[in-house]
């Protein structure tokens, strides 16, 4: 098994080099006092196990950790540490173990040996299958869905906007530093960097978990998500229904309408108000407005009066002072000769504007109600 230490207390490459000396099989095959140079070295070189200090100058263990998880490098952790307040950090990155200094002989040996039988365990791998397409769901919440229903348990918020925000961006590639200016802007830059390497890691362990490991894509200064030809998107699915079905050139189909209509469970990412996504979930919430009306508007057509009426009750919800789907209302309630409705609906909605607004109804919404009321006499 190779080992590396990575201390900038050179006393610490002797102690544990001798330490270490006693057991077969293991061999410290380098030590380093700073993480630039421990990195350089793991560009060309294998190693097992890395033994870390936390508390180093420039980037400390924690933060070279996290972005070795970044890059998915699945190489052990052990921290050696003065420090005992770091172990719920150190295993936000997936330590192996956590030892105090000083670092008592038995407890490294048994921490190395462990890994060493874990290493050297023959294990008969399956076949991996073709990963089962996802279920993701990102209007009315943030939801990842697959197999059996199983549902994503996300180890932090920042991973579920991370993915929220890469998935927007439909495959394309987004800069680090673009991550951490609208993820991170709060945070000095050094600790943002951490935490979106911390956050990355989260996010692929999480989608790993789906058989999806190779679905965040990165490179050094670069993080995508390829959605698979068999994942279901429900934004993407909203989206090319409404295309769909509002083509000039298409013929209205009312069926797929009502299916497309559904998929909107609330605004894009739900609670979740992201700062950076608020122009996109202003546009996604404009198009369901305008989608819900033309819908609306057909089904008043057609004479289907109770589904016009739930329908344009949802888009009052979404906003109760737009005018127009509550006008929709007042036309389904008069199909359905329901006058006690109508009038209600009206004077609802006149003293909701005057108590927000401080306005009346517009003379076009006033002349319609009238027509509707003399029309049921």
């Amino acid at each position: 098994m190779k080992v590396i230490l990575i201390d900038d207390e050179p006393a610490m490459h002797l102690v544990v080099k001798r330490m270490l000396s006693k057991l077969a099989n293991v061999e410290v095959t380098a030590v380093f006092s700073d993480t630039a140079s421990a990195y350089a070295y793991l560009q060309t070189h294998e190693a097992d196990l890395i033994l870390l200090d936390i508390g180093m100058p420039k980037e400390n263990g924690l933060e070279f950790a996290a972005r070795l998880r970044a890059e998915d490098r699945q190489i052990r952790l052990v921290f050696l540490t003065s420090h005992k307040e770091y172990a719920l950090e150190a295993f936000d990155v997936y330590a192996f173990d956590y030892l105090v200094k000083p670092v008592v002989r038995e407890k490294l040996h048994r921490t190395v040996l462990r890994i060493l039988s874990e290493l050297t365990e023959p294990v008969q791998l399956p076949a991996d299958p073709a990963p089962a397409g996802l279920t993701i769901r990102v209007l009315g919440g943030i939801e990842i869905r697959g197999e059996q229903e199983a549902r994503a348990k996300w180890k932090s918020r920042k991973s579920a906007e991370l993915f929220a925000y890469l998935l927007l961006q439909q495959g394309r590639y987004c800069s680090r530093d673009r991550l951490i200016d609208d993820l991170f802007g709060s945070m000095p830059q050094k600790n943002a960097e951490t935490y979106l390497n911390t956050t990355a890691y989260q996010l692929r362990k999480l989608l790993e978990g789906f058989g999806r490991k190779g679905m965040l894509v990165s490179d050094n200064q670069h993080y995508a998500l390829e959605i698979g030809a068999g994942d279901e998107v429900d934004l993407l699915n909203f989206e090319n229904g409404c295309r769909e079905v509002l083509a000039p050139t298409a013929k209205f189909d009312l069926q797929r309408a009502l299916d497309v209509e559904k998929l909107y469970a609330g605004p894009l990412f739900g609670e979740r108000d992201f700062v950076w996504a608020s122009a996109e979930r202003e546009r996604v919430d404009q198009l369901y407005a305008s989608f819900g009306r033309k819908l609306c508007e057909e089904l008043l057509q057609r004479g289907n009066a109770l589904a016009a009426a739930e329908l344009s009750g949802r888009l009052i919800e979404r906003n109760d002072l737009d005018e127009t789907p509550r006008l929709l209302l007042l036309e389904a309630l008069a199909m359905q000769k329901n006058r006690s409705g109508l009038a209600r609906q009206y004077k609802d909605y006149t003293q909701t504007l005057r108590q927000e607004l401080g306005v009346d109804p517009s003379p076009e919404l006033k002349d319609r109600y009238r027509e509707l009321m003399e029309s049921l006499l």
